[in-house]
């Protein structure tokens, strides 16, 4: 969804090169929420989309805004093309300095980069063996969305039909999630089980995300690992 260029000049509206762009190095996680976002552009408090600014990064600083920053960066880049999203945009957005993400990211396009790493994510959701895999992968889902407010694969939904620089989105997703999981999976049609597993936590992510305060919602992490990694541990077991 495209939203009007903002009047303040743009800042880096170039392409991003993912090639060479540096992936931020994690750093310790907090729960902290956005700030409130005096001077946010208008339209976009009330154009949002399930999840788009309910997932907080894995890897966040305490006490910096980083958590907030990477939210409201979430937001700008799932609901604008690349070009026109700019960092005094995300900065109003997210109640600090536009200096301040120059500071702890870099640029734009580091922002950009930060945003579409899967990574961490991939080390809390696989980091169990593949016998134990299904539980640990719905416990990890439903422990982060609970404990940080926010999803950690969500966010790839919003590179669907897009053509611009949001496909590295796609990309990231397929080579630190699927590909990562295909190549832990043993047996036939590897590649296949991925996607499909995937797609079986993407639904949950996005159920619990349209659902927030409906049965799934509500019940505890144990009982929905009883009703769903049964069939997630299917896909692993091949």
């Amino acid at each position: 969804m495209t939203a009007q260029a903002e009047a303040a000049a743009p800042e880096g509206t170039g392409r991003p090169r993912p090639a060479t762009v540096p992936t931020p190095a994690a750093a310790p996680t907090t729960g902290t929420g956005p700030a409130a976002s005096p001077g946010t552009e208008p339209g976009h408090a009330a154009e949002k989309h399930p999840g788009a600014d309910t997932e907080p990064s894995i890897a966040t600083d305490p006490g910096t805004g980083r958590d907030a920053i990477l939210r409201a960066a979430r937001r700008s880049f799932a609901l604008r093309p690349y070009a026109e999203v700019t960092l005094r945009g995300i900065a109003a957005d997210a109640g600090v300095s536009a200096s301040l993400i120059v500071k702890r990211f870099g640029s734009k396009e580091q922002l950009f980069a930060a945003v579409a790493d899967f990574g961490p994510a991939a080390d809390a959701l696989f980091g169990a063996p593949l016998p134990e895999l299904g539980r640990h992968l719905v416990h990890t889902l439903v422990g982060q969305r609970r404990a940080q407010q926010g999803d950690p694969l969500l966010r790839v939904v919003f590179s669907l039909g897009i053509s611009d620089e949001r496909s590295l989105l796609r990309d990231r997703f397929q080579e630190q999630i699927t590909d990562r999981l295909t190549d832990r999976l043993t047996g036939p049609d590897a590649a296949l089980r991925a996607e499909l597993i995937a797609a079986q936590l993407i639904g949950l992510g996005a159920t619990l995300s349209i659902h927030r305060t409906g049965a799934a919602s509500q019940a505890p992490p144990e009982r929905l690992a009883d009703l769903y990694a049964p069939a997630l541990q299917r896909l692993i077991d091949g």
